[in-house]
């Protein structure tokens, strides 16, 4: 099965009819066989969660009509996706089906099994009107229901033996087929009811399949052409980055890069299926491939990750004491939050979190420790490259591009593929551009 491409589209790559033929001619056109992930049609998701947070509150009015609009919204969408008679036949009735179900949650004690079920709406509706589409366009495919092979276990984590055994399963019994399609985002709990996989959605649900079935490529179509070197969104000047390893782009996911989910190329990672970001707005172009080579020893990519909050401990009992490090820790384990970068000097440790619905519990406990202070409204940016920390004089590069940045705290060392800075985040854009000048001449 490994000559099979897994191919995914966003909410925004299939958010209009136009969209959706782009879409097809770009799966078509694609040889040999492949996968295609689609996610829900853009601002679906958002509606059904309205709806399910409207019908939770008692507030079936509202429900109600957010329901027809969206209705509303799904018939033009099929009468101007398809043209032949039997086939917007084919589409009403999938509409109809599935908004008869969203309509009937309006009659029962609405719960959180429903809202899982509701959000499955989008996913399963964008799947089966593209495959529609491609049966009127004269291309045979075929529906991989995700519903029938994906699945979760009771710690929300894949089960990738239920994956592979049900994917290739249902992969055999359509022996013949080149062209398949399938939800992204939506699974089976350990229960067997209806869920989803949170974290990076379709993108990880495309990773798991090409996991799955030892894919030759798993490619990641959205509305920009590949991971560039610097947020495009703050920043005028930058470029795509061609390639990337999978450590240097988990790296920039985590810290901010919007095109990828840092746990969505894990699967990929694991059994060394390559991963390329591609432009739906400009399928020529190259992108960005991500696998297991590890090429030159430079920053490739900037990133950053606003909403941080940074805390200081500083106590004169820390000077020599052992096991105070792992007190501190004991209680961020204990209300479950993460910590991003962490420095310690003789007396004090600074650390970020970008989590602070337990901030007060978390004060509270560390207080016992000395005293404490933090700072809200920080942004870490993170430079990016596969062994950047052996590269000499890089370091003298960044902080002469940052010489007018006032610096809160600054991780080096702690991974070789990169070097992170925190500072307010009101001066986030100027040290953006300045390290685009300094250290990509852009």
């Amino acid at each position: 099965m490994s000559t099979i491409k897994i191919l995914k589209f966003g909410g925004t790559s299939v958010g209009k009819p136009s969209s959706m033929h782009k879409v097809a001619d770009i799966v078509t056109s694609t040889e040999g066989p492949k996968i295609v992930v689609l996610s829900a049609l853009s601002g679906t998701t958002n509606s059904l969660v309205k709806i399910g947070e409207d019908l939770s509150n008692g507030k079936g009015k509202e429900a109600s009509k957010e329901i027809e609009t969206l209705y509303q919204h799904y018939l033009k969408f099929q009468d101007e996706l398809v043209e032949k008679e039997n086939s917007k036949a084919k589409a009403q009735f999938v509409i109809n089906e599935h908004f008869s179900f969203i309509r009937s949650l309006l009659k029962v004690d609405f719960n959180e099994n429903y809202t899982k079920e509701l959000l499955a709406q989008g996913e399963l509706m964008s799947t089966k009107l593209f495959s529609i589409y491609l049966d009127e366009a004269g291309y045979r495919n075929n529906l991989l229901p995700a519903l029938e092979y994906m699945a979760i276990d009771e710690n929300d984590e894949p089960d990738m033996e239920f994956i592979q055994k049900n994917l290739k399963a249902l992969l055999q019994k359509h022996n013949g087929y080149d062209l398949f399609v399938t939800q992204g985002y939506i699974c089976l709990n350990a229960d067997q009811k209806i869920d989803n996989l949170k974290r990076g959605g379709s993108d990880y649900t495309a990773s798991l399949v090409g996991a799955a079935i030892n894919a030759e490529l798993v490619q990641i179509w959205t509305d920009i052409d590949g991971m560039h070197n610097n947020d495009p969104r703050v920043v005028e000047k930058t470029k795509p980055v061609a390639e990337l390893s999978f450590d240097e782009a988990s790296e920039l996911a985590y810290f901010g890069a919007k095109i990828l989910h840092p746990s969505s190329i894990l699967p990929a990672k694991q059994f060394n299926i390559p991963v390329q970001l591609k432009n739906t707005m400009d399928p020529d172009a190259y992108g960005t491939m991500i696998s297991s080579e590890e090429k030159s020893k430079e920053i490739k990519a900037i990133a950053a990750k606003d909403g941080i909050t940074a805390i200081k401990i500083k106590s004169t009992r820390m000077l020599l004491a052992y096991g105070f490090l792992s007190k501190v820790f004991e209680v961020f384990e204990k209300y479950k939050t993460p910590i991003d970068m962490i420095t310690t000097s003789e007396v004090a440790v600074s650390l970020t979190i970008d989590n602070d619905s337990k901030l007060p519990q978390i004060i509270e406990a560390l207080d016992d420790f000395g005293s404490v202070t933090v700072d809200k409204d920080q942004s870490i940016i993170c430079m990016v490259g596969n062994s950047v920390v052996e590269k000499k004089g890089i370091i003298k590069k960044i902080f002469d591009a940052l010489e007018e940045i006032p610096i809160r705290m600054i991780s080096y060392g702690g991974s070789k593929y990169n070097v992170s800075v925190l500072t307010e985040s009101k001066y986030k854009k100027e040290a953006l551009i300045a390290l685009n000048k300094g250290l990509f001449d852009l």
